[in-house]
């Protein structure tokens, strides 16, 4: 297929525009700055400047384009979210993003389309009994600061899901990890990634098993289908840097006192010390005939300090 991959110069297209080409895929990657254009490139696809913010200007920089499909993998962090305010921008690509990437989708005639979400949409303090599965709620609000973020990922897939002339299919993953290796140790190296005691879990997903579960959407994906796309585990905020601190020999992370880990980084705080959420990938495994590579982080981390050392 054609392809339209929005976020081609983020971290998780560092691992899924190489995949989408070494399916066949031929890939159009879209990056907001001048200085994405040698990145995408390097990375196997034609690069495409514009701000899909200004839907006059996306429709223009793509004037002339066809594609097959849309994936829509766009956020704006380009470090771990301390304070709920650092969601606003990446919500606003989940809603205004999302309906601008659709009116591309019609002209460029595509009829299938990917959007990234994640599995926080179902719970940040809610508990379940079980694991949770795509027939669970998803984007309840629960009178919390992290209500605009759920409400964004209930939007993004609603608009996508029941857009009309597009195969719509929303990926769930869990939390990413993997390529991000040099931040997370060069912040570990300066103690300035803290951790707690609290024993609350969430699911984790390695970036190169994530792109593996998006080719695999793409191409076998039910039209409407939601998937789960995690690594089948969940695991504690201080055990993810453990593995991390373990894998690249960096320091362990600080033991912050969770009050005042609260005060200083409130959202941040949330997944490390509120949230505690398992969820199912069944129907992904048995859909998409996709499983991960890596089933812990302490493996996922392995293998990238191993990266490292063969690069050195």
């Amino acid at each position: 297929m054609r392809v339209l991959l929005a976020g081609a110069s983020g971290t998780l297209a560092r691992a899924l525009l190489p995949q989408l080409v070494a399916s066949g895929h031929d890939v159009i990657g879209l990056g907001r700055r001048p200085g994405s254009v040698d990145r995408i490139r390097a990375l196997g696809g034609t690069p495409v400047v514009t701000d899909v913010l200004d839907r006059e200007a996306l429709l223009r920089a793509l004037a002339g384009h066809r594609a097959d499909a849309v994936i829509h993998e766009l956020t704006a962090l380009q470090k771990p979210p301390i304070r709920y305010g650092a969601m606003t921008a990446t919500n606003v690509l989940r809603t205004t993003g999302t309906e601008n990437l659709l009116a591309a989708a019609a002209q460029l005639g595509a009829t299938r389309f990917l959007t990234q979400s994640i599995v926080f949409g179902y719970a940040y303090r809610r508990r379940y009994a079980g694991p949770v599965d795509e027939s669970t709620e998803f984007g309840h609000a629960e009178d919390l600061p992290t209500d605009a973020t759920v409400v964004a990922l209930a939007r993004n897939e609603d608009l996508v899901r029941t857009a009309p002339g597009v195969d719509g299919i929303a990926l769930r993953y869990g939390l990413f990890y993997g390529l991000d290796a040099g931040t997370v140790t060069r912040m570990l190296r300066r103690r300035g990634l803290p951790a707690s005691r609290a024993t609350g879990a969430v699911p984790f997903i390695h970036h190169e098993d994530a792109a593996a579960a998006t080719v695999a959407a793409l191409e076998r994906g039910i039209p409407g289908a939601a998937y789960n796309i995690t690594d089948g585990t969940r695991q504690t905020w201080a055990g993810y840097l453990d593995d991390a601190a373990r894998a690249f020999g960096t320091p362990a992370p600080l033991r912050m006192p969770i009050w005042m880990l609260r005060a200083a980084a409130p959202y941040a705080a949330e997944l490390m010390t509120r949230m505690d959420l398992e969820v199912t990938s069944a129907k992904a495994h048995e859909e998409l005939g996709w499983a991960p590579r890596f089933t812990t982080t302490a493996e996922g981390w392995a293998h990238e300090a191993g990266r490292q050392s063969a690069v050195a």
